[in-house]
């Protein structure tokens, strides 16, 4: 009994003695490794704060780079290139080296794009934009100001500050979602950013909650107004539809703008604005937008805009839009 207490004795000695040894060894790697010097350790991804590539004079001077530069800077060394648009006006693109395919892009349509949007808008407005390229999901809804990451399908949006009515959005910008590039060619991208412009150009006369086949279907006419493309080309599902028969029995409700329909919809609403500016003309349209996109609508409310800008009751435009389908489609 003696030499078995002697022995478990010992052993709790030398257990002791490996836990302290251990202890002290581990201390002293990890005050090693904080003493390193910077040159030693790896780098990460990240830039560090006012790294930038390709960032002139002028666009690093420009207060607008400021205001994305906290967001985008932690994801990677950015480029920013200024581009003259509208009547002196100046806008800005601004993505990662990744992107510089899509950069190169947007900074080449860019002034083409202000140009068809105050064709259609008129010249009541900045004529100038900020536009990013985002480089992942997570940098494109921060740019965004979304709590969450955005269904894969949004291409590229548009954001503003707060604003009241009658008074100059600030903050806005357009920005283009990680993916956009691979989704779609030159072309493609361009219509998108006349597109979101449109947006960008209306934000002052657009309230939220206003009706979306008139804020979209509006974005659509303009972003499409000027190409050279069949009907078919531009809506080619509802061009389906109407071949089936199934004509759409109605202005398309704002539910409708989401979901797995969300292109037909798109093509509905932008179909409904062709129909104006085409049966009556495109200031007609213009007007119509103003008073639609000043508030939220009903049936009712509708009527008596449809009344007093082209002249006819909301039943009757209906009625004459859908015939129009049938004649473009036929």
């Amino acid at each position: 009994m003696r030499r078995l207490r002697a022995w478990c004795s010992a052993r709790r000695r030398f257990e002791f003695c490996l836990t302290v040894a251990m202890v002290v060894a581990l201390t002293g790697v990890c005050v090693a490794l904080i003493m390193l010097p910077n040159t030693v350790l790896p780098k990460l991804r990240a830039a560090e704060p006012g790294a930038t590539e390709a960032v002139g004079q002028a666009a690093a001077a420009d207060p607008r780079l400021a205001e994305v530069r906290r967001i985008v800077e932690p994801f990677g060394s950015i480029i920013a290139r200024q581009v003259p648009t509208g009547d002196g006006g100046r806008s800005l693109v601004v993505g990662h080296p990744d992107q510089r395919i899509e950069i190169d892009v947007l900074e080449r349509e860019l002034a083409e794009a202000t140009a068809a949007v105050t064709d259609v808008w008129g010249p009541g407005w900045a004529q100038s934009a900020l536009v990013v390229v985002a480089s992942s999901p997570s940098e494109f809804a921060a740019l965004l100001r979304s709590p969450g990451l955005l269904p894969a399908e949004v291409a590229a949006a548009s954001v503003a500050d707060p604003f009241t009515a009658g008074s100059r959005p600030t903050g806005q910008r357009v920005v283009f979602g990680p993916d956009t590039g691979r989704r779609l060619d030159p072309e493609g991208m361009a219509t998108l950013l006349r597109h979101e412009l449109t947006h960008i150009a209306a934000r002052a006369d657009t309230v939220d909650g206003a009706p979306l086949w008139m804020l979209e279907g509006f974005a659509d006419y303009t972003a499409h107004h000027g190409e050279d493309q069949r009907f078919s080309d531009i809506a080619p599902t509802l061009t389906a539809h109407a071949h089936a028969g199934r004509i759409p029995e109605d202005l398309p409700p704002d539910t409708d703008f989401s979901g797995p329909d969300a292109a037909f919809t798109y093509e509905k609403a932008w179909s409904i604005c062709a129909f104006v500016a085409e049966k009556y003309d495109r200031a007609r349209l213009v007007q119509l937008y103003h008073r639609i996109a000043a508030g939220k609508q009903d049936p009712t409310t509708e009527d008596g805009i449809l009344r007093e800008v082209v002249g006819t009751p909301r039943a009757d435009f209906v009625d004459d839009w859908r015939e129009w389908l049938r004649t473009r489609t036929a």
